[in-house]
């Protein structure tokens, strides 16, 4: 399942997501057991191809939204082709992207 794995910071602050959940569990010796928190990850996988540019991804590097671009440009219909593009790249099935001016960005897509 494409959807489970290490899990980022949930936080609001975009800086601080961008580094990954840590839950250090202890024995009874005080030895370390686990540290990496693991979970779903879609909406963390969905949030990272959107901010990522192509070529940040060593094993895929033509995945990448690159949205910040966007501030740039105003051509929401490519942006949101770019979206169902590098989503369906990465194995994602999107049923929904709602992108216009003045309103909230709404995806819907999970892993085939």
């Amino acid at each position: 399942m494409k959807d489970i794995g290490i899990q980022l910071k949930d936080s609001t602050n975009a800086v601080e997501n961008i580094d990954l959940k840590v839950v250090i569990v202890k024995g009874v010796d005080d030895k370390i057991i686990s540290g990496l928190a693991v979970g779903r990850t879609l909406a963390q996988n969905q949030a990272v191809i959107l901010i990522a540019n192509p070529g940040e991804f060593p094993f895929n590097p033509k995945i990448g939204v690159a949205i910040d671009e966007l501030i740039l440009d105003n051509d929401y219909l490519r942006f949101r082709h770019r979206i169902r593009e590098h989503f369906a790249k990465d194995g994602l099935v999107v049923k929904r992207v709602e992108l216009s001016e003045n309103k909230p960005l709404q995806i819907e897509a999970n892993y085939e």
